[in-house]
């Protein structure tokens, strides 16, 4: 079945755009684009290609050699996904350099070693003196690994494993691949944003627009397409026929911007090397907690028919939850809640200033107050949820203040927003002032603790109230943006 291929996807000079006209023309719309000209300086681009343009396989064994990879044998396929061995990267680069020698060209297709994709190599949580790359602006606003950055995902010592996916220490990733390695048709990750910057190499993505996302699913939309060129079943996949896809070749120092929701197939024209980012913040949020209300709904009635002998279902839930998704219910209400409480923070340190701080911060103002509305419109949708047992505690407010973890983070997300909205320093603020100030917070004294969804949606509803006062002597009114 031939697939139908229409549209295009913009290319434009990164250095041309500014961040405010990324956000406007394609993070709020949710459509791809691939930028150029910034990966000139990147010390990837120097030291992991040779001269003719290849991956510079020798350095890699020997400088990062020892490092433990996931590896997709990318001809065998195991339940939705391809198969995965561990190897160390040095053994992945002599595999690869064996495949390539000239004399195996004349051996069949059955009889030549399995074509293999090293994916989702933590390289910065192994590497992290070796600055490999600089994140582009327009990536910067991740919630995602800066979290992860402070905190693991999951706490409950029934489910967190060192080295197992649910401790998943980031979300930023080094791909390699021979030409005519690939990966089958999938949607990012918690529905997250990613982007890819092709080092060396040239890939061919085709994408689906989250329009016809349920093309490729079955009849009950349980189960999706692996692999779109092969001979899709049309009894299976009754819709599969009706797609149109977008085509995309990527080139060598080009990097994509995959929106969330949209499925795509991706494959190495060439021996390929790409760093890639998965992240979300206050434009995609929805995306993540429609998908963990659908999986949970599925988790449900998975076990469904053990409701009545199980002691704890809505806990076997959630825990299932998270071992299939990558989070439940209430690690993503601790994941809000603290973000929440570190752009009251920063708005907090803001609002007090003067009046230069706060036409210099005009811009900040603006995105603290968006990513708090952002918040506040998923916690109230969070609030009329199945999946939430009323009487746990969630977070202890003041605990959670004081803990050295969160005032990194609070450091950390003054620094982005600095970095990207604000074009001078100002030299009379530190990051740790910013953190300081949250133990002035009068608020705090009537909100011990989070539990739930609603208390969530109170507590910065006081917040803003009170921060309202303090921003009334610069005529800037919160309530208008929250």
């Amino acid at each position: 079945m031939g697939l139908r291929i229409a549209g295009h996807i913009e290319r434009l000079n990164g250095k041309e755009l500014t961040y405010q006209e990324f956000v406007e023309r394609y993070l709020r719309k949710n459509q791809p684009v691939v930028l150029t000209g910034l990966m000139d300086d990147w010390r990837a681009c120097k030291d992991w290609v040779t001269r003719d343009g290849r991956p510079n396989l020798p350095f890699f064994a020997t400088h990062f050699g020892k490092s433990r990879v996931q590896v997709a044998d990318c001809g065998t396929r195991e339940f939705t996904d391809q198969k995965r061995v561990e190897m160390s990267v040095s053994e992945f680069a002599e595999h690869w350099l064996m495949g390539c020698k000239p004399e195996e060209s004349d051996i069949s297709t059955s009889d030549r070693p399995p074509l293999l994709y090293l994916k989702d190599w933590h390289f910065v949580k192994d590497y992290p003196d070796y600055v490999a790359y600089t994140t582009p602006v327009f990536f910067h606003d991740d919630w995602l690994n800066l979290y992860l950055d402070c905190y693991r995902m999951h706490t409950d010592p029934e489910m967190y494993q060192e080295t197992d996916d649910i401790g998943c220490s980031d979300y930023r990733f080094v791909y390699m691949g021979a030409k005519g390695s690939w990966t089958p048709l999938h949607a990012d990750v918690f529905r997250s944003y990613s982007w890819s910057a092709n080092v060396c190499g040239k890939k061919q993505w085709l994408f689906l627009s989250p329009l016809q996302r349920h093309l490729v699913f079955d009849r009950n939309m349980k189960n999706s397409v692996y692999d779109i060129f092969s001979d899709v079943s049309e009894m299976t996949f009754p819709g599969f026929k009706e797609t149109v896809w977008t085509e995309c070749i990527q080139e060598e120092n080009e990097i994509i911007f995959v929106p969330s929701g949209w499925y795509h197939q991706v494959q190495n024209l060439e021996d390929t090397i790409s760093i890639n980012h998965n992240w979300f913040n206050a434009h995609n949020l929805f995306w993540i907690w429609d998908l963990l209300s659908r999986d949970y709904n599925d988790a449900k009635e998975y076990i469904e028919d053990i409701r009545d002998i199980c002691d704890d279902f809505e806990g076997l839930c959630q825990r299932n939850l998270a071992a299939n998704t990558g989070m439940n219910f209430y690690d993503f209400l601790i994941f809000i809640t603290r973000f929440a409480f570190a752009y009251l923070g920063q708005l907090y340190y803001l609002l007090r200033g003067d009046d230069d701080t706060i036409q210099h911060s005009s811009l900040t103002v603006q995105q603290l107050a968006l990513n708090l509305a952002s918040i506040k419109k998923i916690a109230m949708k969070m609030k009329d949820a199945e999946g939430f047992e009323k009487h746990r505690d969630i977070l202890d407010t003041v605990e959670t203040l004081s803990n050295p973890k969160f005032s990194e983070l609070s450091i950390k997300v003054g620094n982005t927003y600095r970095m990207m909205l604000e074009p001078q320093p100002r030299s009379c603020c530190t990051a740790k002032a910013r953190v300081d100030v949250l133990g002035d917070f009068d608020f705090l004294q009537n909100w011990s603790l989070v539990c739930t969804p609603g208390d969530l949606v109170s507590f910065i509803d006081d917040a803003v109230e009170n921060l309202n006062r303090i921003g009334s002597k610069n005529s800037i009114h919160l309530g208008e943006l929250v």
